[in-house]
C-alpha cells in the first residue's frame, strides 16, 4: 500500500509525495497512536471495513483518492474490523464501512456507506474547510435556519422545493422525516423515508430519521416520566427506570438530560443489560445527527469513558 502511494520515479518510501504518510492501516493496540494522537495535529479519518464487505471495497480507492487531494489537511487511517473487533465495539460501529473523524482526540462527525466522491469531498471539507454553496445548498442552508427557529412549516417548504429538484435528496427526506417525528406523526415520517432511495439507506440523514423513529416508538410505552424519575431518586442504581426515564426525556425533547442519565449509566456499569446504555447513546446520536452539537459533546464523553 506505501508502495502504491509513492511519487513516480521514487519507489519504496516516496518521500518526495506529501500524500505518501497519508492513508494508513491500525491496529487496536496502535489506535491510540494512529488516530487519537495524530488528531491532535490534523482531522484523521477511520474507516472501519472489512474484507468481505463489498461496498468497503468501492469505498476505499474513493475515500483514499480526496484525502490524498487535501494535501495533508486530513488523514486516512483503516481498521479492519474482523482483525481488530475491540475499537468498533467500543464506538457502537454496527454496519460498515463506516468512518468516523477524529479531531483533538474526540470523535466528531461520520457517516455509513459508499459514499460518491462529492459527498465524501463534502464531509471532508465540513472538518477542513467550506464549499461554496450551490442553489440547493443554499435552499437546505436555509431550511435548517428555518426549522432551527421552530418554523416547521415555512422549513417543510423549503425542503420540500428540494425535492422538486432532486426527488432523491437525502437531506431533504431525513428532514422532512425528523419534523413528523417532532409532531407526533410516526406514520407521516415513515412514508418520508420510503421516499429514500434503496442505495441511500445509510446515509447519515436517512440513519439520523429512522433512529428518531425507532426512538419515539420506544418512548411511546415507557408511561409518566415523573414516576420514573421519583424511581431513579428514590435508588440511583435502578438503571432500568434511570433507562427509561432517558427515553422519556429525550422524546419531550429534554435532549440533554437523556444524556446525562444515560452516560451516568455507562460510568457506573458499563455491562448492565448488554452494554444497553452505550447502545442507546448510540441511536440517539444516529437520531440526533453526526454534527449536532450534543452529539459531539455526547461521543466525547462517551469516549472520555471507554478510553479512560
Amino acid at each position: 500500500m506505501l508502495n502504491d502511494m509513492a511519487a513516480p520515479g521514487t519507489p519504496g518510501e516516496g518521500a518526495t509525495d506529501p500524500s505518501a504518510a497519508l492513508v494508513r492501516d491500525t491496529t487496536t493496540q496502535g489506535f491510540r497512536q494512529d488516530v487519537i494522537a495524530e488528531s491532535m495535529k490534523q482531522p484523521v479519518l477511520v474507516d472501519f471495513w472489512a474484507p468481505w464487505c463489498g461496498p468497503c471495497k468501492q469505498l476505499t480507492p474513493v475515500i483514499e483518492k480526496v484525502v490524498r487531494q487535501a494535501r495533508g489537511k486530513v488523514k486516512l487511517v483503516k481498521l479492519n474490523i474482523d482483525e481488530h473487533p475491540q475499537i468498533p465495539g467500543q464506538l457502537g460501529i454496527q454496519s460498515i464501512p463506516a468512518v468516523i473523524a477524529f479531531q483533538r482526540g474526540q470523535p466528531v462527525d461520520g457517516f455509513m456507506g459508499a459514499l460518491p466522491e462529492g459527498q465524501i469531498k463534502g464531509f471532508i471539507e465540513r472538518l477542513v474547510g467550506p464549499l461554496g454553496p450551490g442553489a440547493v445548498e443554499e435552499i437546505l442552508a436555509a431550511a435548517d435556519a428555518s426549522a432551527a427557529a421552530g418554523d416547521a412549516g415555512g422549513a417543510a417548504e423549503l425542503y420540500a422545493s428540494v425535492l422538486t429538484q432532486e426527488p432523491g435528496n437525502t437531506r431533504a427526506i431525513g428532514a422532512l422525516a425528523k419534523l413528523h417525528v417532532e409532531l407526533d406523526d410516526l406514520d407521516g415520517a415513515k412514508r418520508f423515508l420510503a421516499m429514500a432511495p434503496a442505495d441511500k439507506a445509510n446515509d447519515p440523514a436517512i440513519a439520523a430519521a429512522r433512529a428518531a423513529v425507532e426512538l419515539a416508538e420506544q418512548a411511546a410505552s415507557l408511561g409518566d416520566a415523573a414516576e420514573l424519575e421519583r424511581k431513579v431518586a428514590a435508588d440511583p442504581r435502578d438503571h432500568q427506570a434511570r433507562y427509561d426515564l432517558a427515553l422519556a426525556l429525550n422524546a419531550r425533547g429534554k435532549r440533554e438530560a437523556a444524556l446525562e442519565h444515560l452516560l451516568e449509566i455507562v460510568r457506573r456499569d458499563r455491562t448492565w443489560n448488554d452494554d444497553g446504555a452505550r447502545k442507546q447513546l448510540v441511536q440517539l446520536f444516529d437520531a440526533w445527527g453526526p454534527m449536532d452539537e450534543l452529539t459531539i459533546a455526547g461521543r466525547r464523553r462517551l469516549s472520555s469513558l471507554l478510553f479512560a
